[in-house]
């Protein structure tokens, strides 16, 4: 009988060691324009650790363009990014990713003709800490990091029970099934903050209940950080510890679930400037079917 090892055993660098009441992650009068448009107008918000942070809002509200900062893709014209108390900005993708932020894309972003374990193994990138001839040669250091990195992908694997798919090109699964190979890959990477962009766009019930069940034992085994943006309200109320939501760029409210959807001002967001059109409590109630997304993924 195979023993499945913990999560937590297999990925021991996401933890963070902060003093108390530090924040994780530190965002301040951060703007972002092209051109006339501005996509991000001085937002300020702090991430704790340990937390689920969701940003919420409608289409072109400002959220993946946020995302988009925190990696690196690109940069704003004004304000501060710190991350474990440094600064983020003028820094390279790869640079940031080594600091230990990964991200879940929207669109998956994985390779078609690659199997699921080499697209797992891809997120192990970073971790590969020997030169060109011992890799090739497939001895001494090299091969002991590639058996240590084979070993925690297989546990990924177990993890999100993907291993009937393992040797498959990823091209040839289904989409659900796509997306947690594209969760996978971030998890491989060992963050220590996760970036969750829509991480249950597209799916069915079966397969959004599935990925919250993901997320809570990620929370669970890990205490990961993690980041949410997302249109699924019924998931976001369920799971986040607090919501952050915009709205044309700007933020117009901040808190608890709870707090952020009687907020009046994201109602009117929701709701628009006539009477008709789906209210916030509308899409959660539209979204969770008569159902908690943390009660059924349990």
């Amino acid at each position: 009988m195979v023993m499945i090892r913990p999560l937590s055993e297999a990925l021991t660098d996401t933890s963070v060691d902060l003093p108390e009441g530090k924040p994780l992650l530190e965002i301040t009068d951060l703007a972002l324009r092209f051109g006339g448009t501005r996509a991000i107008d001085g937002v300020s918000f702090d991430v704790k650790n340990g937390e689920l942070f969701s940003i919420i809002g409608p289409n072109g509200a400002g959220k993946t363009s946020i995302f988009n900062v925190l990696s690196g893709v690109y940069r704003p014209q004004a304000g501060s990014v710190r991350f474990l108390d440094r600064s983020l900005l003028g820094m390279r993708p790869d640079a940031i990713a080594k600091l230990g932020i990964s991200r879940m894309f929207q669109n998956i972003e994985l390779f078609d003709n690659l199997t699921v374990l080499d697209n797992l193994m891809l997120g192990r990138h970073q971790h590969l800490d020997y030169g060109m001839l011992s890799g090739m040669a497939w001895v001494g250091k090299a091969k002991r990091i590639e058996l240590t990195n084979r070993r925690i992908v297989e546990d990924i694997i177990d993890f999100l029970e993907i291993e009937a798919h393992r040797k498959f090109p990823v091209g040839m699964l289904p989409y659900g099934i796509k997306k947690r190979v594209e969760l996978g890959r971030a998890l491989a990477m060992e963050p220590k903050l996760l970036l969750l962009d829509e991480p249950v766009a597209g799916m069915n019930v079966e397969e959004t209940e599935d990925m919250a069940r993901f997320i809570l034992d990620i929370r669970a085994e890990l205490d990961l950080t993690m980041i949410m943006v997302e249109h699924d309200m019924g998931l976001v109320m369920d799971l986040a510890d607090r919501v952050m939501v915009l709205d044309f760029g700007k933020r117009i409210s901040l808190g608890e679930p709870e707090e952020v959807q009687n907020d009046p001002a994201v109602i009117a967001a929701y709701l628009g400037e006539g009477d008709e059109g789906p209210t916030l409590e509308d899409e959660i109630a539209e979204s969770k079917g008569g159902q908690d997304v943390e009660e059924a993924a349990t």
